[in-house]
């Protein structure tokens, strides 16, 4: 029996972790299986003489995640380049939701900011997306705001089978 630690890439949510588990799993010689999606790792107990690290990362791999083995260097901290590149991905994808939902509600609550909080609303989003005879105007302007936030954030949305 042996008992190895990889660290994985790519998952983002508990489907991902149970997604990962299954398909170790499957493999034959494997004992246990266990994975932890905040540290990004997993442990596995298999028997040597039936499987080995290659073929665990391989079935890591087809299931449409990164794997590696774990590896613990000694007097420095750990720099995964991965994780640092997912976590700039991630800011950029932010930062661009965030300057695109800013006019999103802006345009969807425009009644609102002056009902509740008194903010002026300028003459021209009244006219343009105030009333039933702008509606087609008020939801096409949302919809296009949506289609890239959306679209930036669209791994969040794909399911891994």
């Amino acid at each position: 029996m042996r008992k190895v630690k990889f660290d994985i890439q790519g998952m983002t949510c508990s489907s991902c972790q149970a997604h990962v588990e299954r398909a170790v799993k499957k493999l034959s010689g494997t004992k246990k299986v266990e994975v932890n999606l905040l540290s990004n790792n997993m442990k596995v107990e298999y028997d040597e003489k039936e499987l080995n690290n290659e073929d665990i990362i391989k079935a890591v791999v087809d299931a449409g995640y990164g794997a590696k083995v774990f590896e613990r260097k000694s007097g420095e901290e750990k720099n995964d380049s991965a994780s640092t590149e997912e976590l700039k991905s991630m800011k950029k994808r932010l930062i661009t939701s965030i300057c695109l939902l800013i006019p999103l509600m802006y345009i969807a609550m425009n009644h609102m900011f002056y009902m509740w909080f008194k903010i002026p609303v300028p003459s021209f989003i009244k006219s343009l997306f105030h009333g039933t005879k702008n509606a087609l105007n008020f939801a096409v302007a949302q919809f296009i705001l949506l289609i890239p936030i959306m679209f930036v954030n669209r791994n969040y949305f794909i399911i891994r089978i």
